[in-house]
């Protein structure tokens, strides 16, 4: 990208809400896995004479959504029609939210790690609101038509749309990750990309640095993944960069891109808000909230990820990066908590609850998630227990047991659930921290290794470590490293 020019990104992130019901009649919206037009009725059909009734729970985890956002709630709120026609659309219009919507005027604070540059960014959201769902098309491969799936339609779907705050591929993409991340501590939706139920549109331009005058917009539509968002916005940024530098003017339009070409191709002009007709819903009434009923969706906000994030640093003296990743989902979150829980009592001063902190930390963020991904499973799927991982942290702490033979034991638990102390047991693998023990065995390998000693003597401190490699050999990787190498350099001396 040319430093002469800047990037201007705003982001419409759809969210499918995981309620019970659709949002305007009573139909299953757990239709994901559903056979085709299975959860449908005439309303959902748009069939006339119907008349659609407002899912409470859909406003109300939209509401919560916003204040997590840190949005103002309007005390007045409308419904609209937005007019188009597509085949996965029966009514021929859209029930969603125009210049009233839920939630307004609120923003998220991201952080940005870029080689040795980390900076804060505050991203304004312009609105939240509350929409359905159109239907989806089906292109059977080798076919030359199209089949239409309604059990999509008429699902609760929120929009998040940003302010044109970000300035780069790599802001959109954390900016995405952190509002999935929230949502599910706020737990109103799967976000799952790959399912659809989070999906992104980007607006992004290109401007000469400086310039306060934002550019030609173009949309980018259906970013299915965190790397996609990053790949195809640099992509566009770049096409944008060399049309100016030629001259020429971008043209305002819808594009999508084309996995086989990496690159993006144009689909129709954009749209403008009145090319959609937008009137008030008929059928449904205007609504008005008072404070009280905020305040009482307010108070069951969780503690989100950067509060959380927050005290975990100053808590347990986690690093940035390691309180992002123990963060980033809630169940991980509380496993962590859960395990420091565990942690003994006879080990209860701040100063050692942080370095069993850290070293619970590291078994999680390193270990287990690695575990977790290469057999695919969640960790309320896993055989591992907040207790052993305390117990595991506990027994190499006080040196029963070596950091390797703690991965070995790690493995096991992860595969068997059994506890530290019975893969230990069974495995033999208590560590020899007595001195006087790993003082004969010691001396056993000098006396076979005379050439090393001269070696240490005469300044080849290599020979040490070799000499310390004997004796694990000789107990099996069992003896206690440390112990050995002060050992050692007694004997040595």
């Amino acid at each position: 990208m040319d430093t002469k020019y800047e990037i201007v990104i705003g982001l419409e992130i759809h969210i499918q809400l995981k309620t019970k019901s659709k949002m305007f009649c009573g139909c299953d919206n757990g239709s994901a896995k559903a056979e085709p037009n299975i959860n449908i009725c005439p309303v959902c059909l748009g069939m006339p004479g119907v008349l659609p009734v407002i899912n409470q729970e859909a406003i109300k985890w939209t509401i919560l959504t916003g204040l997590a956002l840190n949005c103002q709630i309007p005390q007045t709120s409308k419904f609209d029609r937005k007019n188009y026609f597509y085949p996965d659309l029966p009514k021929g219009y859209q029930v969603s939210q125009f210049d009233l919507p839920l939630c307004k005027s609120g923003y998220l604070e991201i952080i940005i790690s870029e080689k040795d540059n980390i900076y804060n960014k505050k991203i304004g959201i312009t609105r939240v609101h509350l929409e359905e769902d159109a239907g989806k098309l089906v292109h059977p491969q080798g076919k030359n038509y199209s089949l239409v799936d309604l059990n999509r339609a008429g699902t609760p779907l929120m929009e998040i749309v940003t302010e044109p705050d970000i300035r780069s591929p790599k802001e959109a993409k954390v900016l995405i990750q952190e509002i999935r991340s929230i949502l599910r501590y706020l737990n109103v939706s799967d976000v799952n990309m790959e399912e659809g139920n989070l999906r992104c549109d980007a607006n992004i331009s290109v401007r000469p640095k400086g310039e306060k005058k934002l550019g030609a917009k173009v949309e980018i539509k259906n970013l299915n993944s965190f790397r996609a968002v990053e790949k195809v916005l640099a992509y566009e940024a770049d096409r944008q960069t060399e049309i100016l530098k030629e001259n020429n003017e971008i043209v305002q339009e819808t594009r999508g891109w084309n996995e086989n070409t990496n690159k993006t191709i144009s689909q129709r002009t954009k749209e403008e808000s009145h090319d959609y007709r937008y009137f008030p819903e008929p059928d449904l009434p205007p609504l008005q909230f008072e404070k009280k009923q905020i305040d009482e969706i307010k108070s069951e906000l969780p503690e989100l990820p950067p509060e959380k994030r927050k005290r975990f640093q100053e808590e347990y003296g986690l690093s940035t990066y390691d309180s992002y990743v123990l963060t980033s989902e809630p169940e991980i979150a509380r496993f962590f908590e859960k395990a420091i829980e565990k942690i003994p009592e006879k080990f209860d001063s701040s100063e050692i609850i942080k370095t069993h902190a850290k070293k619970i930390s590291n078994w999680l963020t390193v270990d287990f998630l690695a575990l977790l991904k290469n057999n695919q499973i969640a960790i309320s799927e896993s055989k591992i227990k907040p207790q052993d991982i305390a117990d595991l942290v506990g027994k190499i702490e006080k040196g029963e047991i070596s950091g390797k033979m703690g991965k070995e034991v790690f493995n096991e638990m992860f595969n068997s659930g059994k506890s530290p102390t019975e893969i230990i047991k069974s495995k033999g693998l208590k560590q020899i921290s007595n001195e006087d023990d790993l003082g004969k065995i010691i001396e056993k390998v000098l006396k076979g290794n005379s050439k090393s000693i001269s070696d240490y003597k005469s300044g080849r401190k290599q020979a040490l470590g070799f000499l310390v490699g004997q004796v694990m050999k000789e107990t099996k990787g069992q003896a206690n490293p440390e112990l050995v190498n002060k050992v050692l350099q007694e004997k040595l001396k």
